[in-house]
């Protein structure tokens, strides 16, 4: 379940106003009363907290679990609104195997201990529709911070929570206008747990970036290019765990191959050792993520492209596409058993030490802005030299390459480019849409390859030679499309940076 949520603080003066009437159609439920025992777990350096994880145990209640909000976009209509995903697990009073599993990339090898415990009186009042079913819940919580048996503080705070995303929006702007009229404070993102245990659980995750001072080293940007990405594996890690969403494994992969393509960018400044030891492992498991990501983009891509076929096809593909739902299954089962193998616990050791302290040469100590552009202009040379050297009408797997080879140019200019600045940017994207063109041109392929490989037969097999004209005709206007998305990055090919 996603919670979508605001909070509010509240002075001793505040009482709960009438909400009759605040949402059209709604009907406000009589208050209850509850008082509720709550621990909350976490490693002894709080690293669930420092990435917004919560993990807690209230008396008759069970375990809760809530992860991390994603990340802001811009644009955000209502940034005040909590939004995280909450899993709900059964077990006594040791965290459940379950809940372990999910966040087991930020516990990796720690213990999860009791860090805060909370007593809280909560005054309840339920906003249904008119069948009777729950729309909104607004809270009045009075919270006791617990230190044995003494209170170490209180506080009070009001939530409006909403389940689900319909409309979510609607409820909550005019229950918390409300709320605010009646007196209630300014909205506060900041959970219970967060604000029992204090500054330290607000302290950075142990993974995160600084930015890059203009006379910086290259070790200094060696480190935040290992950072980042480290950041945005273990940040998207237990959304692979625990959904389908394409998008969190795409992110998860695209973390892996940013590392091994930084490596390879910095390697004259790195250990060869260290650095091909953590290449290997990263390439172990960007394999895992790759195969489900590219299965997953396969289905997506051909569930739209079956929706232009005639209305009479449509049952046919789709237990056409079955097949390719069971084999996405199976590789997810095959990349949940990677996720939780000790292997790869390892690995996220020696990612996390590597973002704190990577094995740099003495070299590395030079400026960055003298020795770093010039190792972003290796993947530059090669990906020119071999557009030169196709042939009038290249294959599809020399198509294949080039795209290989503009995600590195790409990938080694976003690496320099917190010293160069916007010119590396600028180049970047310019690569990005090759990647994107000839990604395309694959993408086609693939799913033809696919198609042509499945043992089907009848109606079914109709279909899949309906989609395989379709996918020729995708992939012919990729390939007239290219040469002109070329043209365009080797004019931007920027001879200020680029040695």
């Amino acid at each position: 379940m996603i919670e979508r949520e605001v909070k509010l603080g509240a002075g001793p003066a505040f009482h709960l106003p009438d909400l009759a009437g605040v949402v059209a159609g709604v009907e406000v439920g009589p208050p209850e009363t509850v008082r509720m025992e709550t621990v909350y777990f976490d490693t002894p350096d709080l690293r669930l907290a420092r990435w917004g994880v919560s993990l807690r145990r209230r008396a008759g209640a069970g375990w809760t679990l809530k992860l991390a909000e994603p990340p802001s976009t811009p644009g955000k209509p209502n940034t005040t609104v909590l939004a995280r995903q909450e899993l709900t697990f059964q077990g006594g009073a040791k965290p459940p195997e379950a809940a372990l599993e999910v966040v087991r990339a930020y516990v990796r090898k720690a213990e999860l201990v009791p860090v805060a415990r909370l007593s809280t009186v909560r005054r309840r009042v339920r906003l249904v529709d008119g069948s009777g079913a729950r729309v909104a819940e607004v809270v009045d919580d009075e919270v006791s911070v617990r230190d044995g048996r003494r209170v170490a503080a209180r506080f009070r705070e009001i939530e409006v929570e909403v389940a689900g995303a319909d409309g979510a929006d609607g409820i909550i702007t005019p229950v918390v206008t409300r709320l605010r009229g009646a007196g209630a404070g300014a909205p506060d993102p900041t959970p219970k747990h967060i604000r029992a245990l204090g500054p330290r659980a607000i302290e950075p995750p142990e993974v995160s970036t600084e930015p890059v001072p203009p006379d910086a080293t290259a070790r200094h940007v060696i480190k935040f290019g290992l950072a980042e990405s480290v950041a945005a594996l273990l940040h998207h890690d237990p959304l692979v765990r625990t959904g389908r969403d394409p998008e969190a494994v795409h992110q998860a992969r695209v973390a892996t191959r940013k590392l091994r393509s930084n490596l390879r960018t910095f390697g004259p400044l790195l250990d060869v050792e260290w650095t091909e030891a953590l290449r290997a492992e990263l390439g172990w498991i960007a394999s895992g993520l790759g195969v489900v990501r590219d299965r997953e983009v396969l289905l997506m891509r051909l569930r739209e492209r079956a929706r232009s076929l005639p209305a009479n096809d449509l049952r046919s593909a789709t237990s056409l596409l079955h097949i390719l739902e069971v084999e996405i299954d199976a590789l997810r089962d095959r990349l949940s058993a990677d996720l939780d193998s000790q292997r790869y616990i390892d690995l996220l050791e020696r990612l996390v030490e590597a973002s704190h302290s990577p094995m740099t040469l003495p070299d590395a100590d030079q400026p960055a802005a003298t020795s770093l552009p010039a190792l972003a202009t290796t993947p530059w040379r090669r990906l020119r030299s071999a557009v030169r050297q196709l042939p009038e009408n290249p294959t599809d797997p020399e198509l294949h390459r080039i795209r290989i080879l503009a995600k590195r140019a790409r990938y080694a200019a976003e690496a320099v480019a917190p010293i160069v600045g916007a010119d590396a940017t600028a180049f970047a994207r310019a690569a990005a849409k090759l990647q994107t063109v000839l990604g395309e041109h694959q993408d086609s392929v693939t799913a033809q390859a696919w198609l042509r490989a499945a043992k089907v037969t009848g109606r079914r097999a109709f279909v899949a030679g309906e989609l395989i004209a379709l996918e020729g005709i995708a992939a012919e206007k990729a390939r007239s499309d290219w040469p002109k998305v070329w043209k365009s990055l080797d004019r931007k090919r920027l001879r200020g940076w680029m040695p």
